[in-house]
């Protein structure tokens, strides 16, 4: 087979160069997602020079283009037919690190409604129990009878006990809080699946909670125990909660499909992969604040000063809202889908 050489070269240079190129980018980026546009480019591109190989073969005066192009293909082979997971070991981390944060920023629409309905339930509280006084005995449920102690007689008893005797069994305690409240968040999530009217409810709830036990504490003078008690665990606890309740609201903005004509099994697919990654980030969030809970935030003045403890809680929720709303996680994440 005859072929006129430089425009042979001149021709195929920039299919081979692209080639390379991103057979360098998958070197460098291993565990990159290839959207199927890129893929469809790159088994063209494989079989191009695939075919130019073919092609040159047969000039024996011009090794190093073939071998060039051999290497090529052989790069271009391997990937394709890659068996291997690659970066599992990274993978969690980048999980948490870069896809938690863009799902979030994804969804910040359903974040907004279920911050906003978990107010509007604190304001409820707050409101109930100035004006009745009898409202936290009514709203409370029995498993937080403790709540209903006279704030004053529970921070006399809290920070009497300066030996921590009542704290014993702490790993338990971390246990059990954090199975109460990563149940408490799949179910504002699950509760999605009412056209988000469940998790609606359940925001709600919760912030009543709040709001009753917050302005209990508040106007019985014991703001700074309220504070020092609360944050250290509740900077994580109660934006975890809230994200549960985010992941519910879109997966009940799928089911509505409002404005998107595409079919419910479409519209769950492209929620389903979002609201996954929203609750396991919530589930390692409440797994963090049961362990402050359980170790730091049940100590009280005199053992550990609620200045202390309320600097240690606001640190952690600023960290916090700045690595769920840093742009840079958002960037990452759509430009490896890109």
């Amino acid at each position: 087979m005859i072929i006129d050489l430089p425009r042979f070269i001149t021709t195929g240079r920039p299919f081979w160069t692209e080639l390379e190129t991103m057979l360098d980018r998958f070197d460098g980026e291993p565990t990159r997602d290839l959207p199927l546009e890129k893929a469809q480019r790159f088994h063209f591109l494989y079989q191009k020079v695939s075919a130019d190989l073919g092609r040159v073969a047969t000039f024996s005066s011009e090794p190093e283009l073939r071998q060039y192009l051999e290497a090529l293909v052989a790069r271009a082979y391997a990937e394709i037919h890659e068996t291997r997971t690659r970066g599992v070991r990274w993978r969690p981390i980048r999980w948490f690190f870069v896809e938690f944060p863009a799902a979030f920023q994804r969804r910040v629409k359903a974040l907004w409604v279920a911050l906003i309905v978990t107010l509007v339930g604190l304001a409820f509280g707050a409101v109930s129990l100035s004006l009745d006084d009898e409202a936290k005995a009514a709203i409370v449920p029995p498993q937080f009878a403790h709540v209903l102690q006279d704030p004053a007689k529970r921070v006399a008893e809290e920070e009497s006990d300066t030996s921590g005797r009542s704290y014993q069994g702490r790993a338990s305690f971390a246990a059990q809080l954090m199975h109460n409240n990563i149940t408490v968040s799949i179910r504002a999530m699950a509760l999605g699946m009412t056209w988000g009217i469940g998790t609606i409810i359940l925001l709600f709830y919760n912030g009543v909670l709040l709001g009753l036990v917050g302005a209990d504490f508040i106007t019985a003078g014991q703001t700074p125990f309220l504070l020092g008690w609360i944050l250290p665990h509740g900077s994580i606890e109660l934006p975890a909660v809230i994200i549960g309740g985010q992941a519910g609201l879109a997966l009940g903005g799928a089911l509505l499909g409002q404005g998107n004509r595409a079919p419910l099994s479409s519209r769950l697919r492209s929620v389903a992969p979002d609201i996954a990654t929203l609750i396991g980030g919530v589930a390692v969030m409440l797994v963090w604040a049961g362990l402050v809970e359980s170790y730091f935030s049940q100590h009280h003045q005199p053992r550990l000063p609620y200045s202390l403890k309320i600097a240690f809680g606001l640190i952690e929720f600023v960290v916090l809202v700045t690595f769920l709303t840093s742009p840079l996680w958002f960037r990452r994440k759509n430009r490896q889908e890109q």
